[in-house]
């Protein structure tokens, strides 16, 4: 009485179904090749550069202080700042290897 009577409905066609999701799948692939590939590409770089730090290397850190590096471990390396002042801080800390010769013109 006063329920309705209910009707089936015809399935849609297969590729109707992926057209749905088409504008998700190209969100996400946009997504990637702006966003997360190009990040992926940097922390690759700056893990190399990490691995390639030594003794000697003019340095600028994420805190913006420039020093020499005097000593390479693991986890840290000490970094002279000033004449007999040197500091230690993590690898991670180390943003740009500078030109050899920079800390000269400073």
């Amino acid at each position: 009485m006063l329920i309705s009577n209910a009707y089936a409905q015809t399935a849609a066609a297969g590729g109707a179904d992926i057209m749905q999701f088409l504008p998700i799948i190209l969100m996400i692939a946009v997504f990637y090749f702006l966003m997360m590939r190009p990040q992926q590409k940097k922390a690759k770089e700056h893990k190399a550069l990490l691995e390639a730090l030594s003794k000697g290397d003019e340095v600028v850190t994420q805190s913006g202080m420039a020093g020499r590096i005097t000593k390479v471990g693991e986890e840290f390396v000490t970094i002279e700042i000033a004449e007999n002042v040197e500091i230690k801080m993590q690898k991670g800390a180390v943003a740009v290897v500078l030109v050899k010769g920079t800390l000269k013109n400073l």
